[in-house]
């Protein structure tokens, strides 16, 4: 079927650019041939005795295409006087298509195609796409994937929270592990991995707006992931952009042609006070649809039986349209029980519809957790027990009982089917541990005449708020205190956290000019970015301010743990929010001992407060869980003693002790206990760890990113250990290294160092420019087809050997992670002319030391000479390929029953004891099932890549 003469009408591309696209043969003049390329709307001549010319023939099942974009089947192909002609199927009919009218763009899919078309690669580049193949085949099936890449310490509680939340359907859940266990990287954890393995593509994270920033850098900077802000200046600025009222009108009244800017990007990141305020923004982010929603602050949303607070209905009507939901909390149910019940209906509002229902729920959660502590303990099980437990699990205990371990079943049994378990994450300090020691350091002051009238009550806890600058200043014995201490502490870093943002300003502007002492303000009248610099001087170890003086907003969010002083200049009236401002120090990573410096003004409800938290709930020397929930107890009398009243000061202190003893008795007897034994199974966190760090302990990212690097034409320099600077070189090929910036990036590829040195960017598995680099490889033709030689001395000269490289092609949504179950496998086979396999003895890293390449021109010579031979090799590797598909099959299919069928069943018998699992869940896992079975039956094995080796 092949034809070394040229003839008007032949279709032909070009070795040398085949960017041109399909050529037809226009003229033939003496040794000169012309041929036009319409793709490339071109023309070129060439000599015909050395033309780079290879002659195109589709074969029998290949698709073709017409000028007018129809596509055919071919079914037979006839020789017309040099002019092939193609009888193809389109369907219904077979239709004469003349090469003639074939398009002028083409695309050579399968390898051997490639290979005759001269669009061949050196033997590099199929070693890149065989170790592509097989490195997206292990990933694929690991129980680590979608947790490699993030810049993050393996904390257990972390990852055990991120892999049980994040391979759900749908995640619905409230995190609300203590301050400074580190919320924002669990859930950026989980939508990392929701991602990476395509459960999910579109989310919105909603936050306060003084931590839209602190958001964005964190998710960049540890998952790579870059969010779009949206605000009030986006929409000015569409407003701006609008050409004329008309336009203008259509887009405030919803026209349907007008732009949403929710819409225009998959990651999007806003402040739930823009949402509140802008109706037109918040119709726009609840018509955009999203995957997945994460909340910070949670607790800010007010809620009771009555009467919701806007910012509850807008986050309450965008959870109605999204699928998945993360609500963040430090204080789930410290702030009372309705308030609690509020952030759980957001969540499943079926579920948590009543919230009388809820508190009698509550009331069972005790004696559930002694039963689990007593099978815990081991001791044996009473009858009483047991029948509690008939009441719990009904017949399910008699299958319970047959497991291997019937003590561990039936405690995950009670903790999976009975209370919040599945909803309500919550690590406390007390189970984690690691947590330095505080050490509050109180500093009594003489209250100034400037203040008489104005020390009791709240208005006393900040008595310099509205009174004149200067004065204050110049009077209040805090301020020439806190000059003193910073001078005393120098260089110490120190964090100065008080009520008011007028405060904050007035102390920063006396310590900066009149005490010389380098400072930064951090409050809510400066703009994010102007906060972000405040927080990256004052972060600064070498030119840096020694202290931040902060308002109350920067108690919540930002994290300070590499300073180790904090001064409370004043005292807030709610337990909760000694503890934030605390827990910006106090966290996951600081190193030191955190020294609590605590002024305070004699004979004012200062002194009043102070003792309180000090003697009461002894909330500056342990984190306090319970402190609101003990000042609502006893609110009157607390309230005297602030308003003055220090007759009743000795009986609350007395009275909020024995109240907080009782209340984490409570806490630790009942529903926190229970949670907490599902928020972090360590054995489960402890494997999961160490199948991440065995695929970072090996150097296989690094080996694999120098070949590719080599391939596609970028510079590697050595920077230092596990770390190197990679540049655009001469020969770099943009298309395939995607975030490389033109004047390079420093990278490591360790983790240890990536946590330490921020500047470096993190190379692993799942860093975008590897994933990248890895799906343009096997989406593009990069190492399709090679050729090489080979001289050993078994093999007589002219031999003619075929590497072939199959994979398992199964086109089926990503969402369903088939690769799990049915991988992509490399099959590699190694056949001669005769059909002969020859794969072990030749195994394909021995092959590659042996081979070498051959100089293109050669090559192209090489090439129409062996081309029947290699349709031959080509059918015999396909032939022996077939048998190894059934089995893949079968294991896939009891993959996926093993994993689908028991889930489905635990949901339906869970379904029986706990409304909390919703039917769209167990659908969800009937549906994936169902389509897992049937794309598993028409799954097939794809040729991916050829190399054709001929013996010299």
């Amino acid at each position: 079927m092949e034809t070394s003469d040229f003839v008007i009408g032949q279709r032909w591309v070009s070795h040398s650019d085949t960017g041109l696209g399909l050529g037809i043969v226009t003229d033939i003049s003496g040794r000169r041939v012309t041929l036009g390329f319409p793709a490339a709307d071109e023309e070129r001549t060439y000599a015909i005795d050395n033309a780079p010319l290879s002659r195109i023939v589709f074969q029998i099942g290949e698709e073709i295409e017409t000028f007018g974009g129809d596509r055919y089947t071919v079914r037979a192909v006839e020789d017309v006087g040099g002019v092939l002609m193609y009888h193809a199927d389109d369907g219904e009919n077979i239709h004469q298509i003349s090469e003639v009218k074939l398009a002028g763009s083409v695309n050579f899919s399968a390898p051997h195609q490639r290979l005759f078309a001269g669009q061949f690669d050196r033997n590099g580049a199929f070693r890149l796409r065989y170790a592509t193949v097989q490195h997206q085949d292990r990933l694929r099936a690991s129980p680590a994937q979608g947790l490699i890449g993030a810049r993050t310490q393996h904390l257990p509680h972390q990852i055990y929270i991120a892999q049980e939340v994040a391979r759900r359907h749908a995640p619905r859940v409230l995190l609300a592990d203590e301050v400074g266990l580190g919320k924002t990287i669990e859930a950026g954890l989980i939508l990392h991995y929701q991602l990476h393995t395509g459960r999910a593509k579109r989310a919105l994270i909603v936050v306060p707006d003084s931590l839209i920033h602190q958001w964005l850098v964190e998710m960049l900077r540890r998952f790579n992931l870059r969010f779009s802000i949206i605000d009030q200046e986006r929409y000015d600025a569409l407003k701006d952009d609008e050409d004329d009222i008309d336009a203008l009108v259509n887009h405030i009244f919803g026209d349907e042609n007008s732009e949403n800017p929710f819409e225009t990007d998959q990651l999007v990141l806003c402040s739930l006070d823009f949402l509140t305020r802008n109706a037109g923004a918040r119709e726009d982010a609840l018509a955009a649809g999203w995957d997945l929603m994460i909340v910070d602050e949670a607790h800010h949303l007010a809620w009771a039986p009555e009467a919701a607070s806007p910012e509850y209905e807008v986050v309450e009507s965008l959870s109605a349209r999204t699928r998945g939901l993360l609500l963040l909390t430090a204080t789930p149910e410290q702030v009372g029980i309705a308030s609690h019940f509020a952030r759980l209906r957001l969540l499943d509002p079926a579920r948590f519809h009543d919230l009388e229902t809820f508190r009698e729920e509550e009331a069972h959660y005790e004696t559930i957790n002694q039963v689990v502590r007593r099978l815990q303990q081991d001791e044996a099980i009473s009858d009483a027990d047991r029948e509690a437990l008939r009441g719990w699990l009904g017949q399910e205990l008699d299958q319970l009982e047959q497991e291997s371990d019937t003590r561990q079943a039936i405690i995950d049994a009670l903790l999976d089917r009975h209370g919040t378990g599945r909803i309500l994450f919550r690590n406390t300090r007390a189970a984690i541990r690691g947590f330095p020691e505080r050490q509050p350091e109180p500093v009594p002051l003489p209250c100034p005449e400037l203040y008489d009238g104005l020390d009791v009550g709240l208005e006393g806890l900040s008595p310099e708020h509205g009174r004149a600058e200067e004065r204050w200043l110049a009077e209040d014995p805090r301020v020439a205190w806190l000059e003193k201490t910073l001078l005393g502490l120098r260089p110490a870093k120190v964090v100065v956290i008080c009520a008011h943002a007028e405060t904050a300003m007035a102390l920063e502007h006396y310590l900066q000019l009149r005490a010389g002492i380098r400072s930064a303000a951090f409050h809510e009248h400066l703009s994010l970015v102007e906060r972000d610099r405040a927080a990256a001087y004052f972060s600064d170890s070498e030119q840096g301010a020694q202290a931040l003086i902060c308002s109350e907003i920067g108690s919540e969010g930002r994290n300070f743990q590499f300073a180790h002083h904090l001064v409370l200049f004043d005292l807030p009236a709610n337990p909760d929010l000694l503890e934030q401002r605390i827990g910006r120090l106090d966290r996951i990573g600081q190193t030191d001992a955190i020294r609590i410096h605590i002024p305070y003004l004699e004979g004012t409800s200062q002194e009043v407060q102070y003792r309180w938290f000090h003697d009461g709930l002894n909330a500056f020397a342990e984190s306090c869980a319970v402190g609101v929930a003990v000042q609502e107890a006893l609110q009157e009398r607390w309230q005297q003693a602030i308003d003055g009243d220090t007759g009743v000061l000795d009986e609350l202190i007395e009275a909020s002790a024995r109240e907080t003893a009782r209340l984490k008795t409570m806490l630790q007897n009942g529903r926190d206990a229970l949670i907490e034994l599902n928020s972090c199974r360590r054995d489960v966190a402890e494997e999961l760890i160490g199948r991440i760090e065995e695929e970072e302990a090996s150097a296989q990212v690094r080996d694999y990113m120098i070949e590719a690097f080599d391939i596609l034409g970028v510079d590697v320099e050595d920077h230092g250990e596990h770390s190197d600077v990679l540049k655009p070189g001469e020969h770099y090929h943009a298309g395939h290294v995607t975030d490389l910036p033109e004047d390079g990036l420093t990278v490591t590829w360790s983790r240890e160092q990536a946590l330490e040195r921020e500047d470096l960017a993190f190379m692993s598995w799942e860093h975008p420019m590897v994933t990248g680099v890895m799906d343009s490889v096997t989406s593009s033709g990069l190492g399709k087809a090679a050729l090489a030689s080979l001289s050993v001395k078994a093999l007589p000269p002219g031999t003619l050997l075929m590497e072939a490289l199959f994979t398992v092609h199964c086109p089926a949504p990503e969402s369903l992670q088939l690769t799990r179950y049915l991988p992509v496998s490399p099959l590699r086979l190694l056949v001669d002319v005769n059909g002969k396999e020859l794969s072990a003895a030749l195994p394909h890293d021995r092959l590659n030391e042996l081979c070498s390449n051959i100089r293109r021109r050669t090559a192209q010579a090489i090439v129409p000479q062996i081309r029947p031979q290699v349709e031959t090799m080509v059918d015999h590797a396909e032939r022996l390929s077939e048998p190894h598909l059934e089995p893949m099959k079968e294991k896939a299919l009891a993959g996926v029953e093993a994993v689908f069928g028991p889930e489905i069943r635990r949901l339906e018998a869970l379904q029986k004891v706990n409304p909390a699992i919703r039917d769209e869940e167990i659908d969800y896992f009937r549906n994936q099932l169902a389509a897992a079975r049937e794309a598993v039956s028409h799954a097939s094995l794809a040729l991916e890549g050829i190399r054709v080796i001929v013996t010299a």
